[in-house]
């Protein structure tokens, strides 16, 4: 009994300061939970895959690891233009969807999708062309081998790219309305799929690179098809049909271009930076990309919890301001960023701890293993109080259309302290990637110092988007 009674009270303490932090007028944190929850699962489940998966292309050789490292670098750059656009489409279906008018979310899903397809193309045949040049622009100093194998995974990471922008158009939709369950689903077919056939192809035959840009393409072309016929043919929250997605609204396309347009030259730009300072540390050696590959993987666990986060906020943000409520717009945001905090304190701990077990997976040179924990502490200190502000803020300003202040802002800390200051420390005055890395850090400080006094004003809710 008395066990009872104190699992009773630790139940009504836990659920007093659910409703303190997460109840708002039209949204109470039973709702807010249950689109983090399906974000963080599928968020934990993708950064583990793609551990699993870096640590299964490991088994292929430092040059396999470093060729994906350099490639995965540009994917970086051009997937999160996709994602820029798919995003513009989430925060007008948000918005719509709290305002109340489910005919324009239908038609503002459409939009997004037929956006994204078309840029995807666009940009998939423009690399596909210059694959070679742009290669040996940015990667030259690297060994022969290492550049063989980049230019296998680009065309193969090339070859995917609309199948993957159409697979995010239909999920940033979806998490429009709130549907992250499906979005759940929808990632565990696509990543299980592509874990899958890297065992397949890289494990059982032997294939290595070529055989993970196989395994990339057939799950992305699986996971945009599941994606689309769900989409088309059992959800009932957005109506649409393929040919609506054929029909150009200029006026919507407009909306839908004011939020993803700035957001995709941010990305552009601000991943374009992360690809200059990988062209530093490929003057530093193979081994120095391979550290920088391990610690920037084993990163993204720490990571989950955040990222989980700047993608729902999004979300309740967006269907906030379309209520037009402020109030409940301020509170979220505040109560998310101290939430993503202790996301961060928790799983760093625990990872901490796992860090022999962990980095043993990608079975590195012994002489790197001092550098990667280096790294992993560094960025275990400083994420708990930087990069909340920096990465989940944004989000919450861009679901309310401020979408040119964040952007300006990224971009210019991005390159005065991430490029330039990553150079000098890395470079310059030869602290190698540890600078970089310290630079990095220094840039999430003060970007998300100029969110925070962004977010203190009313200038980022005053866009009128719907």
């Amino acid at each position: 009994m008395q066990v009872q009674g104190i699992q009773a009270l630790v139940r009504n303490k836990s659920t007093s300061v659910l409703k303190q932090y997460f109840n708002g007028k039209t949204m109470d944190y039973r709702q807010i939970f249950a689109i983090i929850i399906p974000v963080f699962v599928d968020s934990a489940f993708i950064v583990i895959m793609s551990l699993l998966n870096t640590a299964m292309i490991s088994s292929s050789g430092v040059a396999a690891v470093s060729a994906v490292s350099m490639v995965d670098s540009i994917n970086m750059f051009i997937v999160n233009v996709f994602i820029a656009v798919a995003t513009g489409g989430t925060v007008i279906v948000a918005q719509y969807k709290g305002s109340g008018n489910m005919e324009m979310v239908s038609k503002a899903a459409s939009q997004a999708i037929s956006a994204v397809t078309a840029v995807s193309i666009v940009i998939s045949a423009i690399v596909i062309g210059f694959h070679g040049s742009t290669l040996q622009l940015l990667f030259g100093n690297a060994e022969a081998d290492v550049l063989h194998n980049a230019m296998i995974f680009l065309i193969g990471s090339c070859i995917s790219y609309p199948f993957f922008a159409i697979y995010q158009a239909v999920t940033g939709v979806l998490r429009g309305v709130a549907e992250t369950k499906a979005c759940l689903v929808l990632s565990l077919i696509l990543n299980v799929s592509y874990f899958l056939l890297n065992i397949i192809l890289i494990k059982l035959f032997d294939m290595g690179v070529l055989g993970l840009s196989v395994s990339l393409i057939a799950a992305r072309i699986l996971g945009m098809a599941v994606a689309v016929v769900y989409l088309l043919k059992y959800n009932h929250s957005i109506r649409i049909q393929l040919k609506d997605m054929l029909q150009l609204q200029v006026s919507l396309l407009k909306k839908i271009m004011f939020i993803g347009l700035p957001f995709a030259a941010e990305q552009m730009f601000f991943n374009g930076g992360k690809l200059l300072t990988q062209t530093f540390i490929v003057q530093l050696g193979t081994l120095a990309i391979t550290v920088n590959a391990i610690s920037g993987s084993l990163s993204m666990l720490f990571q989950i919890g955040g990222n989980a986060i700047s993608v729902a906020i999004v979300t309740v943000v967006g269907q906030c301001i379309g209520r037009k409520d402020i109030e409940d717009a301020r509170k979220f945001t505040k109560s998310l960023l101290w939430l993503s905090t202790w996301f961060f304190v928790a799983i760093t701990v625990v990872l901490l701890l796992l860090f022999p077990l962990l980095v043993r997976m990608y079975a590195p040179p012994d002489q790197i293993v001092h550098s990667i924990f280096s790294l992993i502490v560094m960025i275990s200190i400083a994420q708990p109080f930087l990069w909340s502000l920096s990465f989940i803020m944004p989000s919450a300003l861009r679901a309310a259309g401020d979408s040119k202040f964040t952007s300006i802002t990224s971009l210019l800390t991005m390159w005065l302290f991430r490029i330039i200051l990553g150079y000098v420390l890395g470079i310059t005055l030869g602290y190698g990637i540890w600078g970089v890395w310290l630079a990095m850090v220094l840039e999430w400080g003060v970007r998300g110092a100029v969110f925070a006094w962004r977010f203190k004003g009313d200038k980022w809710y005053r866009h009128k988007l719907i």
